[in-house]
């Protein structure tokens, strides 16, 4: 009888102690999996990440948005031609010289609006330059080696069916939190995209507001808001360079249940550090 007990003993230690290292080893590869996809996604242009969802932006700004920047170009111009003939007290002194000042500003002021795409994608240029630098440096990984999951599977054998019991249904649970933080930080990386194709639509706009000193404050802010977003993506890279580094810290074999929520909060962390990242930037840029 007691070898019958001893066996059927064995056989539960053996499904949890496997159902433990299945746990562990899914909860790990979406961390992994997904902290991998935002190096990736964080780096790639706007032209590349979705090339037929920039292509309708692109065609959306310059047929039905490009007009309407025509449209307050011409009275930007108009108006800012009426100053300069004004500003010097009333008429009571004129110059020439301020229609070729105009002439100039104007002319400024069509090229930039012409090139409105080629300017934005720039802006984006430049911060992918900065975003694929920083991931080669940041090269920390949250991938748990075969020998260290060896390890925690020697510890767990050693233990009785109790603690295998809770610490199975704590996996379980970690794992299931882990799955939805994953889905948190995926939709983050992607709302940062998304919010880079709205500006983009919308770019002529600020772009005619250049041609009067009162008004470019408009453009000049946009601007502004480019760069956040476009080094957005770097602040990214170094909360999860941050989060690599974290993870690398925790002792998976001396404390598995702790280790368990250790790995759960600094991804919580991770999640919660990406959201502030848009914020972070904006405020340093100055960018409203």
């Amino acid at each position: 009888m007691d070898s019958i007990l001893q066996s059927i003993e064995d056989w539960f230690r053996d499904l949890l102690v496997s159902g433990i290292m299945d746990n562990i080893s899914n909860t790990f590869q979406s961390v992994n999996d997904q902290v991998g996809a935002i190096a990736t996604e964080v780096g790639t242009s706007p032209a590349d990440f979705q090339p037929a969802v920039y292509t309708m932006i692109s065609t959306l700004s310059e047929n039905v948005i490009m007009p309407i920047a025509g449209i307050i170009l011409t009275f930007i111009a108009c108006y800012e031609l009426i100053q300069l003939v004004i500003s010097h007290n009333n008429l009571a002194h004129f110059e020439t010289w301020i229609f070729w000042k105009w002439i100039f500003k104007t002319f400024v002021a069509v090229m930039l609006i012409t090139n409105t795409m080629n300017i934005t994608m720039a802006v984006f240029d430049v911060a992918q330059h900065v975003v694929t630098e920083s991931g080669g440096i940041i090269s920390d990984s949250t991938a748990i080696d075969d020998s260290t999951l060896a390890d925690m599977e020697d510890t767990l054998e050693d233990m009785d069916i109790g603690p295998l019991l809770s610490i199975y249904l704590q996996s379980f649970v970690v794992q299931f939190l882990i799955y939805i933080l994953a889905a948190l930080i995926f939709v983050i990386v992607y709302a940062r995209m998304i919010e880079i194709y709205l500006m983009v639509s919308l770019a002529p706009i600020p772009f005619a507001t250049f041609g009067n000193k009162e008004q470019s404050m408009i453009g000049q802010n946009y601007l502004r808001s480019l760069f956040a977003l476009g080094f957005q993506g770097f602040l990214i890279m170094v909360c999860v360079g941050i989060y690599a580094v974290l993870i690398s810290t925790i002792a998976f074999t001396t404390d598995i249940i702790g280790s368990l929520w250790g790995v759960m909060g600094y991804t919580i962390l991770l999640a919660f550090t990406l959201f502030k990242t848009g914020a972070v930037a904006k405020g340093i840029l100055h960018a409203h």
